[in-house]
């Protein structure tokens, strides 16, 4: 498709506190994953994640939401490979400490031993994100969604790759494909709304 001629239009998508809130969501899966006892042998083939999904298309309130979505998380972050997950809790302590040349080693390591784990991918993708390599990061959600569809929070980090790569039109087929997914993204709604009403004002 040809670059859109739109002016990017979020400034606020590439604020710091972007940044804060991805950090803060690595911060959650680190402490998941290490204080979780035992491996639950489990990643995005897991048959409980079908009731989870299903449960998350009902009207919940914003508690009820967050567990299911935890415990979502919990599970794409968990791998038959104990090499793996050792990795996972290396990649993750890198993030919160903002090593991300250190998280990048880690979660490279995880798709050349497990590349059937779609978490690694989705790690991955969101540290060249953070290292503003926009293209890989691309490349690495579509290789997470290929393996799981319903990865909402890769679907949202898509979004925020296509608002960096100035496609303003595919930003915002993502997010309402996330918010397909998982209703209860706040934030997701949010941009859709605010986007939505940015591409009409420029198509004026």
């Amino acid at each position: 498709m040809a670059r859109s001629n739109l002016k990017r239009p979020f400034t606020f998508f590439q604020s710091c506190a972007i940044l804060d809130a991805m950090r803060k969501v690595f911060l959650l899966l680190a402490f998941v994953m290490f204080w979780t006892t035992g491996p639950l042998q489990a990643d995005q083939t897991d048959s409980r994640l079908v009731g989870l999904f299903e449960e998350l298309q009902a009207k919940l309130d914003a508690n009820q939401a967050k567990q299911i979505e935890f415990e979502i998380w919990r599970i794409w972050s968990d791998s038959n490979n104990g090499a793996v997950s050792i990795l996972m809790r290396t990649g993750s302590q890198a993030i919160a400490r903002e090593d991300y040349a250190g998280a990048l080693i880690a979660f490279q390591k995880i798709v050349e031993l497990e590349p059937s784990f779609a978490e690694g991918w989705n790690k991955r993708a969101t540290v060249l994100y953070l290292l503003g390599d926009y293209e890989g990061s691309l490349s690495d959600i579509r290789r997470t969604l290929a393996l799981e569809p319903r990865h909402f929070g890769a679907l949202s980090g898509q979004g925020l790759v296509y608002l960096q790569l100035d496609r303003p039109d595919l930003a915002l087929e993502a997010f309402k494909a996330a918010l397909a997914v998982n209703p209860h993204m706040e934030g997701v709604k949010y941009n859709i709304e605010t986007l939505a009403k940015q591409l009409d004002k420029n198509r004026i």
